[in-house]
């Protein structure tokens, strides 16, 4: 049994990888309650949800390039803060994005068959987990493809509502007042959007020439995201404005409704599904990297540590991530589901960006600095249910250290 990764990945594959975890379900999904957060600033959101990903993004990018191992900032925070830090921050990675992947699943659900969500979310995970057992180079292969289909349904709603006048009543609905908080909120809602861009870091042991490759692929994938939501977002506002926008249950689909583009609605609801998809896909490889990590570690049972000998993938870990994925999905609520995870992923981006202070370089130093007080702030600024729910499971976590600690120590003094 060997515990190695097969570095097969290259700087396209890297770059697809993140756009497959990064252009998903968020901007099928989350423009409509951004929107209602922050008004009229909703642009501002988004700038400033791009920023404070910017930051993280670098600041992940310098780490991955001098530790290339799985498990990103859980083996930056071990690293570089000690074993608590690194603890923490894989603790509030797997735990939130397990929640980000049922969220996935379940947006796959709602749109593909409204009547057995669930049902449809189980089914997603069994088949992703089975891609992802065959390899991370086919799961990059089934990342491209996913990655050419929604780019391509998302240039049809740009073009489609770019061709078209303001939409009618959605167009005219008066748009809410922007505040600071509503525009931190829209920012918070949209950074779920972006986050995937650790996908890149903690597949860092199965790329080839890490220390080159990762620092590129990382802003290059989210520079391509942002343009993208921008663009989409710019366009989408044109035709149903802040208000209307805000009131959407669909919001690409009922643009480009609006924009009297009816045949394409349903081209929009598959690309809906697709792109969940490929965040499910992405989210549910990078779970198990960080879960590998910490079975190496001791930090979780020693089983999940194992690598396929045929396959190069840590197998074990893949499973039992894909039947707890499974088992959230057949019974969470798909908002609660975002907030919570959102909290944890704001938590982990905190670790991140404090482990890269530690780098001490100038460009380094600023980047974290920034980055770190963006997650804080907007991790505060979510809704309160989701900010205490999170604050709890992370307190959970840090007992769990507390107790292993205890029992280890327990364990010497006897021996």
């Amino acid at each position: 049994m060997t515990d190695t990764l097969r570095r097969s990945l290259g700087m396209s594959d890297a770059v697809v990888v993140g756009l497959g975890a990064m252009i998903g379900a968020g901007v099928f999904a989350a423009l409509g309650p951004a929107a209602d957060a922050a008004g009229s600033g909703l642009l501002i959101g988004l700038a400033v949800a791009g920023a404070v990903a910017y930051c993280n993004a670098m600041s992940s990018a310098r780490l991955a390039a001098l530790h290339p191992a799985s498990g990103g900032t859980y083996v930056y925070g071990r690293e570089r803060l000690g074993d608590f830090w690194g603890w923490l921050a894989g603790w509030a990675f797997v735990v939130g994005k397990t929640a980000s992947c049922a969220a996935m699943a379940l947006t796959v659900g709602q749109y593909a068959w409204p009547g057995q969500a669930h049902a449809v979310a189980v089914a997603a995970v069994v088949v992703l987990t089975a891609v992802n057992y065959g390899g991370v180079k086919k799961s990059a292969l089934v990342a491209r493809v996913i990655v050419a289909v929604v780019l391509a349904v998302l240039a049809a709603v740009v073009v489609a509502c770019l061709s078209s006048g303001p939409g009618g009543p959605a167009g005219r609905a008066p748009a809410p007042g922007a505040t600071p908080g509503g525009v931190l909120q829209a920012a918070g809602l949209l950074f779920f959007a972006f986050a995937g861009y650790a996908r890149i870091a903690t597949l860092g042991e199965e790329v080839r020439d890490p220390a080159r490759t990762i620092p590129r692929a990382v802003p290059v994938a989210l520079g391509i995201t942002l343009a993208v939501y921008t663009a989409v977002a710019l366009s989408v506002l044109g035709v149903l404005g802040a208000g209307g926008l805000a009131g959407a249950t669909a919001p690409l689909a009922d643009a480009v409704a609006a924009a009297g583009v009816p045949w394409l609605v349903p081209v929009v609801r598959a690309g809906a599904v697709v792109a969940a998809l490929g965040s499910l896909l992405a989210l549910i490889l990078g779970i198990s990297r960080t879960t590998l990590a910490m079975a190496r570690d001791g930090r979780l049972p020693r089983t999940l540590a194992a690598v396929h000998p045929r396959f190069g993938v840590p197998h074990h870990a893949e499973v039992a991530v894909g039947a707890v994925v499974a088992v959230v999905a057949a019974t969470a609520d798909l908002r609660g589901a975002i907030g919570f995870s959102s909290f944890g992923v704001l938590v982990y981006y905190a670790v991140a960006n404090a482990a890269a202070w530690t780098l001490r370089t100038a460009a380094a130093r600023i980047t974290a600095g920034c980055g770190l007080v963006g997650c804080a702030v907007l991790a505060l600024s979510l809704p309160a249910g989701a900010a205490v729910a999170g604050a709890g499971v992370l307190a959970a976590g840090a007992a769990v250290y507390a107790l292993r600690g205890a029992v280890n120590r327990r364990g010497k003094t006897g021996d």
